[in-house]
């Protein structure tokens, strides 16, 4: 099989790659570049798409004896991510960068490119599995799972799609790359968001947004501050409110609404964050179970907790009623369904919706 291997740079996609070649396929190494700038992407962030991440894949590939290149992606980037980021933010919404750069730029925008230079399959260093039937399940790690952020895939994206080190828990994947003589065996795991070069994402949104001031107010509609613009807040938010004065009963507040029409912000304590029904729209389906009235799990966070519901499907879009509630649930995350556990080999991801609303 012809398999291209995304080389991020880290010590995950490097054993990917590896795999791929002691199991005798022809493997090509490519990293995307997704900067417009080079040098905006800091080395050592802790991201995934800096210079020092593509010398380190340029590295991993030369071990290997496997060709390299590197695919120059920084338009749809800041098109399909950057954009996508502002705009969310903009709109009272809390969007997961990284999640939107796996559906558009890792596996859409990839695939299409490597398809049509006639490779078989895409390989990433994601930890998830696909089993016999092609059926997308949790990764043997469970602290490092990333079917979620894969659950926006499109079924024909994840069928030219391979998950090398899925079955395997984290510190092998370092031992093996260290068997190999991989500098990224001991390289950190990537968390920065890439394209934020200081960290400072609010200063970054202010940059692109501007001054939208607003005002913050309680659950009674008394108004306690303004502010600068809602990009500044997000649901479940408590540090760094401000709000100089105290809630009446001494609790903390949350920030539990944002209107961005309006411009306001509503804060109340942590009951007002329970949430039991999720509205979502822009249905990604990648089983068959996900269809008509059903029973499932959903899990709202790259790294959150799932809680069971009943998922109704109506055109492109879907209601959750949850059976227990949900805590900082915010329009612009994905939920991401899945079947429990049928046979000892993982949970099935049936499929994922945008939320657009809660209640």
């Amino acid at each position: 099989m012809r398999v291209l291997a995304a080389m991020s740079g880290g010590v995950d996609s490097s054993v990917a790659a590896a795999r791929l070649v002691e199991a005798g396929h022809d493997v090509v190494g490519v990293h995307l570049a997704l900067s417009r700038d080079p040098q905006a992407t800091r080395e050592s962030a802790r991201g995934c798409c800096s210079l020092e991440d593509s010398a380190d894949a340029r590295r991993v590939c030369d071990k290997l004896g496997i060709p390299f290149y590197v695919w120059d992606f920084s338009d749809r980037f800041k098109e399909d991510v950057i954009d996508n980021f502002v705009w969310s933010y903009e709109n009272g919404e809390t969007p997961n960068p990284c999640l939107r750069c796996n559906e558009k730029i890792k596996f859409a925008a990839l695939l299409e490119r490597a398809l049509a230079l006639g490779f078989d399959a895409v390989a990433t260093g994601h930890y998830a599995v696909l089993d016999d039937d092609g059926n997308l399940r949790r990764s043997a790690d469970p602290l490092k799972d990333q079917s979620y952020v894969l659950g926006v895939l499109t079924r024909r994206e994840l069928d030219a799609c391979l998950f090398p080190v899925g079955d395997t828990e984290k510190p092998q994947i370092r031992e093996e790359a260290a068997r190999h003589g991989f500098a990224t065996a001991t390289k950190p795991d990537s968390y920065d968001i890439c394209f934020i070069p200081d960290g400072n994402t609010q200063a970054f949104l202010g940059a692109k947004i501007g001054l939208r001031p607003g005002i913050v107010r309680d659950g009674d509609g008394t108004e306690l501050k303004q502010h600068d613009g809602v990009f500044q807040y997000t649901i479940g938010q408590r540090r760094g409110l401000d709000l100089r004065v105290p809630a009446a009963d001494g609790r903390p507040r949350y920030v539990t609404g944002i209107d961005a029409a309006t411009g306001e912000v509503t804060v109340g304590p942590r009951e007002a964050l329970k949430v039991r029904e999720i509205r979502a729209d822009r249905l990604k389906v990648l089983h068959e179970a996900m269809a008509g009235t059903f029973e499932a799990l959903v899990q709202v966070r790259a790294h959150g907790g799932v809680v069971p519901c009943r998922a109704a499907i109506a055109g492109d879009g879907m209601t959750l009623t949850l059976h227990e509630p949900l805590e900082g649930v915010a329009p612009g995350q994905a939920a991401v369904l899945y079947m429990p556990d049928p046979d000892g080999l993982g949970d099935v991801v049936l499929g994922s919706g945008t939320i657009c609303a809660t209640a």
